[in-house]
């Protein structure tokens, strides 16, 4: 939908994104939202399991997908290898 209808083909570096974190929850949106050329969109949150799959991939997430509450203290997710010895 952003590229075909708006034209945005860089999520960190056009002007006419803007995030809002999941803990400001949903009036932040609808204020963001309150101007006449204004659009917000509320996005679930991603699931561990899928950041592993997209990962696993050797893929990338979009920006701003991997945005966690509560925040981890170290900054790292660890996965646990398993092993078939």
């Amino acid at each position: 939908m952003l590229t075909p209808i708006f034209g945005i083909t860089d999520l960190r570096n056009d002007p006419r994104m803007k995030f809002i974190g999941g803990t400001r929850g949903l009036k932040a949106l609808e204020e963001a939202a309150s101007a006449d050329d204004s659009l917000a969109v509320a996005c679930p949150p991603v699931e561990m399991e899928q950041l592993f799959d997209v990962s696993d991939e050797g893929a990338m997430m979009p920006p701003k997908s991997t945005w966690f509450v509560p925040k981890l203290a170290d900054a790292m997710v660890i996965r646990m290898i398993e092993s078939d010895e």
